[in-house]
């Protein structure tokens, strides 16, 4: 059994381009299942029925398991099947007739443009650090990246004459997303002042007996650098925009992601089609951006009982 994990796991990194943290989250939830099984005596994965998965997830439950991370550890169970099927580990996929727990449909809660004036506001320009944070605040949510998509991004991805940015997203898909005069100035002046002092920094910060020329750990052609020249971790851009939400009065906590939320609302909001907020986000198809419409909704629902005459009551005009 270990083995067929094993391979799957393989799968996942050499033909699907899983990132590490999905890889982690399978073998860890497979292997989870796995030892359950080995405990009521299954030693081959063909010998998995669904009564025994039925059994795992009541399990699951009992022992206070989110609705949403048992959901996710059928997908991930269904999906090992689907492999173990294809290349003829099994002759079936016991999961398949089993459903899933239905989860309340959580609307993803976007900044208001309010909001975002004011977190674009909080860097210094005058520093190279508030040079490159103002460039970073701005690209994310000028072009709705996601923040991999932010920090994998390097120089030449960028035409600034033609304000658009060349992005790898999931399953190193590429696309052309765009960008409007704000976020192309603030990449300038990052460009031509910011990127480079903080390049020069990292060449000083060397320990004394390295060369004056940034070694290849340094040497890097990535968009966001950190004081070591280096490109830009997640973690770090979370704290860092962190900070600057709590300097920008924005009291809710504030997370990358819910800039991409932002521009995809703020978007339908003022009017943009739903097919092209699906391409210029990079989503499959327009099931998964359908759920800002709905948020979109939400605010146009606000709107008229704010604004109409009719709208709040029974009162006649």
């Amino acid at each position: 059994m270990d083995e067929a994990l094993d391979r799957y796991v393989r799968y996942l990194v050499a033909e699907v381009n899983a990132s590490p943290h999905t890889v982690s989250n399978y073998r860890r939830e497979i292997a989870q299942f796995m030892a359950y099984a080995r405990q009521r005596g299954v030693t081959a994965w063909g010998q998995v029925t669904p009564a025994l998965i039925r059994g795992w997830l009541a399990d699951l439950h009992r022992l206070g398991y989110a609705k949403a991370s048992v959901a996710r550890r059928i997908s991930e169970l269904r999906s090992f099947y689907a492999f173990l099927v294809r290349v003829d580990a099994v002759a079936e996929n016991p999961v398949e007739g089993i459903s899933a727990p239905r989860l309340p449909q959580r609307l993803p809660r976007p900044l208001t443009e309010e909001e975002v004036r004011a977190l674009l506001a909080a860097p210094d320009p005058s520093t190279p650090a508030g040079q490159r944070d103002r460039a970073m605040l701005e690209l994310l949510y000028a072009a709705g990246l996601r923040v991999s998509e932010l920090l994998g991004l390097d120089v030449a991805a960028l035409d600034l004459a033609q304000a658009q940015v060349r992005v790898v997203g999931k399953g190193d898909k590429e696309r052309i997303v765009l960008m409007g005069g704000p976020a192309v100035q603030a990449l300038r002046a990052y460009l031509e002042d910011g990127r480079q002092k903080l390049l020069a920094a990292a060449v000083k910060s060397a320990r004394p007996g390295e060369s004056a020329t940034p070694p290849r750990s340094r040497q890097t052609n990535a968009l966001f650098l950190n004081r070591f020249g280096q490109r830009l971790s997640v973690s770090m851009f979370t704290r860092i925009l962190r900070r600057y939400a709590r300097a920008a009065g924005i009291k809710h906590r504030v997370t990358p992601h819910m800039l991409r939320h932002s521009f995809a609302t703020h978007m339908l909001n003022r009017g943009a089609d739903l097919r092209s907020v699906q391409e210029l986000l990079g989503h499959e198809t327009p099931a998964t951006t359908q759920i800002y419409t709905q948020v979109s909704q939400t605010h146009l629902r606000a709107t008229v009982l704010r604004a109409h005459p009719r709208a709040g009551g029974s009162e006649e005009i």
